[in-house]
Parts: structure tokens; C-alpha cells; sequence
């Protein structure tokens, strides 16, 4: 079931209504944010809440007063009831404007939805795809609503039987999956793509690169060419609801599971667990 804040209360998913003239529905004008919930407790809220306000910023949105997220947030999780894993999503648009209208400061839409979640499946496969993420673009590193692009890449994947789909940007390096940042082993070290690839600046990703760098674990930052993902031995997706989660199986490759993702897994489960909002 999922429980849902709109307008100033809670309300069922069936009593929620966005206006037709939203600017989230009409021209994908908005941002969101997506949250583990552990014991009825949203995970790393801070860090989430501060993408948010990049994101908004990247589109020109007016900023959201943080208490009144966290407010809303709060109501949210209290009317859920006990939740021992769930997914929280914040969702912001531009708000109501008439068709073909320039957006004008009209009042922000801001929704929050809380629903339980299974854990991923322990293995899974994932797949490239031909299209390329433009690290140029005008929205890179915002986690916005239009997520086209996004569903487009997963369909492919789903359709090979993959629960992922991962792409390069427009200089053929690794950039990002469809909603998960990528994590390769080269040359020893557990390698991310840097953030000017135009990969989306993922929560868990910072908190991998953060705790593995303090615990003397070999976790970089570092541009790759997607031809590296033929021969990798390990490939790892983070995200919030991942967490760190290997690939078992890439482009109907089977892959290793070695040591160091075994630490950074271990690390991050341990840490995770001794700080909601680290």
C-alpha cells in the first residue's frame, strides 16, 4: 500500500490527484528524489535533500525550505505505520501553467509517496545498451522527472532478459545505468566514472567513494572507455534501493565475484548500519 502527501496532508494513492496542467506532466518540468527506509527511518536524508536543491537549482527551480520536506517527509513515514524496508520518493515540479505557456513563478507541486519494498534479487544480469547519455546536456547531474530516456533503456534490458541497462555518454566512456551508478574493476581498484561524464551524482555512490577511501580501500574515480566492460571480472550498480549490488551477468557474460567487492559490500553494510543520516 502505498501512502501518499499532497497539499498539506496525507492522502490514499487513489485520493491524490495532480492538476492535468502540472508542468511535471505536461513538459517533464520537475525533479525527485528516491530513498531507502530502514525501520521506518528514511536513509542518508540529508544527502538526499541536498541533491534535491541541486537539482532544482540545475532547472531553474526555486529552492524548497528544508524543514518543510522534512515535515512533509516525517507526516509521511508516521502515517505509513512500521515500515521495516520501504521506498520514499519526493517528487517537485514547476507547477500548474497553461499549455504552451512559459513557466512563471507559480507555486511549486510537492509530493511525497512512501511504499514497502522487496530487496533486489542476490543475482542479476545487466546489459548495454546503443544509446549514449549526453554529459553536455542542460540537465546533466539533475535527477529529473523526465525519465523517458531512462524506461526506454530498461525496456531493452528487460526485453534481453537483463534488470538493467547500462550506458556510455556521447565520447564512448562508461557513464551511468539507467537508474544505478556503475562500479568497474580495473587494474585492482574498484572504478567509478567521474561526475563529468554526465553520470548522476548517486548518494550511495558518494558514500561508496567516502568510506572505502577512509578505510584504506582501493574505490577511484576514474574515465573508462566502454570497451572495458567486455573484459571487466566485476562490475558493481549502486543506488539507493541496490545499495552495492554485483553484476552476476553482463551481456550474457558470467562475472567473478572477487575479495575487494566483497569488502566494499561488507564496508558499506556495516557503516549504513551505525548511521542513518551519515
Amino acid at each position: 500500500m502505498t501512502t501518499m502527501w499532497m497539499d498539506g496532508r496525507i492522502r490514499s494513492a487513489e485520493q491524490a490527484r495532480v492538476p492535468v496542467l502540472d508542468r511535471g506532466l505536461t513538459s517533464g518540468d520537475g525533479v525527485f528524489e528516491t530513498l531507502l527506509v530502514v525501520d521506518g527511518q528514511a536513509f542518508a536524508l540529508t544527502r538526499h535533500l541536498r541533491r534535491l536543491s541541486r537539482s532544482l537549482s540545475v532547472l531553474g527551480l526555486p529552492p524548497l525550505a528544508d524543514g518543510r520536506v522534512r515535515e512533509a517527509i516525517a507526516e509521511t513515514l508516521a502515517a505509513a505505520g512500521p515500515l521495516p524496508r520501504g521506498r520514499l520518493r519526493v517528487t517537485v515540479t514547476a507547477g500548474v501553467a497553461p499549455l504552451g505557456a512559459p513557466r512563471r513563478e507559480q507555486e511549486p507541486t510537492l509530493i511525497v509517496a512512501v511504499a514497502p519494498t522487496d530487496p533486489w534479487p542476490e543475482r542479476i544480469a545487466a546489459v548495454t545498451v546503443p544509446w549514449a547519455r549526453n554529459e553536455r546536456s542542460a540537465v546533466a547531474g539533475a535527477k529529473t522527472t523526465s525519465s523517458a530516456e531512462n524506461a526506454v533503456c530498461l525496456r531493452a534490458a528487460e526485453q534481453a532478459g537483463a534488470q538493467e541497462a547500462l550506458l556510455g555518454n556521447t565520447r564512448g566512456e562508461v557513464c551511468v545505468g539507467s537508474g544505478s551508478n556503475v562500479f568497474v574493476l580495473v587494474d585492482g581498484a574498484l572504478a567509478t566514472p567521474p561526475l563529468s561524464s554526465g553520470c548522476l551524482s548517486g548518494v550511495t555512490r558518494e558514500l561508496v567513494l567516502e568510506w572505502s577511501v577512509a578505510a584504506g580501500l582501493p574505490v577511484v574515480e576514474r574515465t573508462m572507455p566502454m570497451s572495458v566492460l567486455a573484459g571487466a571480472a566485476e562490475v558493481v550498480l549502486t543506488s539507493s534501493t541496490r545499495l552495492v549490488q554485483p553484476v552476476h551477468v553482463l551481456d550474457g557474460r558470467e562475472l567473478q565475484r572477487g575479495e575487494l567487492v566483497g569488502e566494499v559490500r561488507d564496508l558499506f553494510a556495516r557503516r549504513a548500519a551505525q548511521e542513518i543520516d551519515p
